[in-house]
């Protein structure tokens, strides 16, 4: 049997206790399923009614993002411009009208495009009682360790010339991804600095291309200067067989995809 429980700030959430069973509802897009299919596996679903869980706020150097805050949202607020590509790539329009970022960060692969994109980006998630972790920590966690309830996720101010998102599928436009890939893509000059790259549906969780990223720093940001990259794209990536693709699929197409994002606007 399934309890549903309110509370109007997310502290008291926190304060009624949780356990792995515990779901909170933001826009419900895959709870609802779960609880159709699997509902032996839901015993308590709390309702907060927090509005701070809805709010885009700076937060010094950072943007802090709410939990409850949809990719509707997302794909409106100037400030995160550099995301909008990739909220929108979720869903329809009714869909990114209720999904919202605390839900993602939960999504299992091959959903959890937006989770790629905010990990390429270096985002931190923000607890209820404040603690604060790389997402990164938080992912590779993701269902073995009980830390809390999710307040909100903070990035770095970003320009959209810098960050890239490439959703792959099958159906287009908006099918659920044979991968996504996101890049943080600074540079000096004419070559790469300090990047990041992930991988969505290319693991269970979104992963960084590390062995990619190391190839790419200090490299010519031009074809030849990605070549390095693209020939351990998939190095410490784990895809796995699923409905949509195989993993020897994914694995034979992802530098592909990592190229024509890497290059954007150089003519290929």
């Amino acid at each position: 049997m399934t309890t549903i429980e309110r509370f109007q700030t997310i502290a008291e959430a926190a304060r009624s206790g949780h356990a792995r069973d515990v779901h909170v509802l933001g826009g419900g897009t895959l709870l609802m399923r779960q609880l159709n299919y699997a509902p032996q596996s839901v015993a308590r679903i709390l309702v907060v009614e927090d509005t701070s869980m809805r709010e885009v706020t700076s937060a010094g150097n950072r943007i802090r993002i709410g939990a409850g805050v949809t990719f509707a949202a997302i794909a409106s607020t100037p400030d995160l411009a550099f995301l909008a590509p990739a909220a929108r790539a979720i869903g329809g329009p009714a869909i990114r009208n209720m999904a919202t970022v605390g839900g993602n960060l939960f999504a299992p692969s091959p959903y959890g495009d937006f989770t790629t994109a905010l990990l390429a980006a270096g985002a931190d998630v923000v607890m209820a009682d404040d603690r604060t972790e790389a997402l990164e920590t938080f992912l590779a966690a993701r269902g073995t360790v009980m830390r809390g309830l999710v307040a909100a996720v903070t990035v770095p101010r970003l320009t959209t010339g810098e960050f890239r998102f490439r959703k792959v599928t099958r159906v287009k436009p908006k099918g659920i991804s044979v991968m996504s890939i996101a890049a943080h893509l600074p540079k000096t000059g004419t070559r790469f600095g300090e990047v990041r790259i992930a991988f969505g549906a290319m693991g269970p969780r979104p992963l960084r291309a590390r062995a990619a990223e190391a190839a790419l720093r200090g490299a010519p940001s031009d074809l030849a200067g990605v070549q390095a990259a693209l020939r351990v794209t998939c190095d410490g990536l784990e895809p796995e067989d699923d409905a949509l693709a195989s993993a020897w699929y994914r694995r034979e197409v992802a530098a592909v995809h990592l190229g024509r994002l890497l290059i954007e606007g150089q003519g290929a």
